[in-house]
């Protein structure tokens, strides 16, 4: 899981080291990701893993991400 969402991290910006990337990354404070970039973290997930976001989810890490995407398969 964590390979698959450092691939959509890499299409949102491209300039993360993805080698540094791990579960307890945050996305904000670590990877400096925008409104705009989470944003499109969520889109680029939804076409991935082929849902939608019906509620608002507030991921601090990677690995929240992680957790919630294997807790809907």
């Amino acid at each position: 899981m964590l390979d698959e969402l450092k691939a959509i991290l890499s299409k949102v910006n491209k300039d993360i080291d993805m080698d540094s990337v791990t579960e307890e990354t945050r996305l904000i404070d670590d990877l400096g990701l925008d409104s705009l970039s989470i944003m499109l973290f969520a889109m680029e997930i939804e076409a991935a893993f082929g849902f939608r976001f019906t509620e608002p989810v507030k991921f601090v890490t990677v690995g929240d991400v992680c957790e919630f995407l294997e807790k809907r398969n």
